[in-house]
């Protein structure tokens, strides 16, 4: 008879109840929860902006409001350029349609198939309540920007004084603990935040550049895109290259070249910076595991749409910090680690690894010092 441990049972039920009613009060409760993450990463952007003012004698409040001034200055002229460009997108859509049916035409006839396999796709209807949808979106992040700069202004307000709080509330080991977590989070977030941004910058740059030098239309658009998308791990390069691709290879039909050149600078772009400079630039800071990053993206994607697949890195990688200061959930935190830390931690020591079923795999040959 196995002997079986029914407190544990009972805590790992627990454990899933837990996870389940916080699931659903994220799902359901998204219109206050999600402003209020929003509002708390860009926390860490702006926080040291707010210290650097109040140690030069400005009023926290006052500092406070004039952060919160600049930023909706920035809102406001994003939202301004959005509305521009889905406006001239929308007024142009009818010289692209006719170019596609063209385009599909040809190409049903050059391969013979008897029939149009897009035939029963209405590419008005389509196109229109895509570019609604999108419309709808920016028009909800417009709704939740009003909560978003509520709570922003008043976390950035009691930001100065949450360490005293801690010192105050808490055991001088326990506040320790809790400050080593504190900063651990904002070091970590603030730093890829900083670092994808620039990124993100420099890939729309390039993708304009690119674009404005091969011809094709909305080339400042798609530069746009390409900056936004970038934050989404992965697949946010890949969304952001496929609609100029289109776009060029419907614009200039029936030339396929254009095309072409999109299709190889963009993926030169995306290759370049996201295998080449990011992770030099980003190293090995969250230290997440691509298992990891990938169902924390369609995880928080489903859970909060576009806006949290945006936040799905910041959000996980704040998880695995506390995580790794507990010490009862010190093991959920390695699971999602990337591991590569870990292997040269046991390389550096030397120590002899279990075998975990890789007995066909040869042993790896000593490197020679160089």
């Amino acid at each position: 008879m196995v002997d079986v441990d029914r407190s544990k049972i009972t805590q790992v039920f627990l454990g899933i109840l837990v996870v389940v009613a916080v699931g659903v009060v994220l799902k359901y409760a998204a219109s206050v929860i999600l402003p209020l993450v929003i509002a708390w990463l860009f926390s860490y952007l702006l926080g040291p902006a707010v210290n650097y003012m109040t140690q030069r004698k400005v009023p926290t409040t006052l500092a406070v409001v004039i952060i919160l001034i600049f930023l909706l200055g920035i809102f406001y002229l994003s939202g301004t350029f959005l509305y521009a460009r889905i406006s001239a997108l929308t007024a142009a859509y009818p010289r692209y349609h006719a170019r596609m049916t063209e385009l599909i035409a040809t190409v049903t006839s050059q391969l013979n198939l008897g029939f149009d396999p897009f035939a029963g796709i209405n590419w008005g209807q389509s196109v229109g309540r895509f570019l609604m949808t999108l419309s709808g979106s920016v028009f909800a992040f417009a709704s939740n920007l009003v909560l978003v700069v509520v709570f922003l202004f008043f976390i950035l307000l009691g930001k100065p004084y949450f360490k005293y709080k801690i010192l105050k509330s808490f055991s001088q080991e326990k506040a320790n603990q809790l400050s080593e977590i504190t900063f651990s989070i904002t070091a970590q977030i603030r730093h890829y935040l900083s670092l994808q941004f620039l990124i993100s910058s420099v890939t729309g740059v390039l993708v304009w550049f690119a674009l404005e030098m091969i011809g094709v239309d909305f080339a400042i658009t798609w530069g746009a895109l390409a900056f936004f998308l970038n934050f989404i791990p992965t697949v946010g390069s890949i969304a952001a290259s496929i609609p100029p691709i289109l776009l060029a290879l419907i614009q200039f039909y029936p030339s396929i070249w254009p095309g072409v050149f999109t299709l190889i600078s963009l993926l030169t772009i995306q290759l370049s910076i996201g295998n080449g400079i990011a992770p030099k630039v980003l190293g090995d800071q969250l230290n997440l595991s691509p298992v990891v990053i990938l169902l924390s993206l369609l995880f928080w994607g489903w859970l909060w749409g576009i806006v949290g697949a945006l936040l799905s890195v910041p959000i996980t990688a704040a998880i695995k910090i506390v995580c790794e200061n507990i010490e009862s959930l010190q093991p959920i935190s390695v699971m999602m680690g990337s591991g590569k830390s870990y292997r040269r931690e046991f390389q550096k020591l030397g120590k002899a690894l279990p075998d975990m079923g890789d007995r066909g795999n040869p042993a790896p040959k000593k490197q020679r010092p160089k």
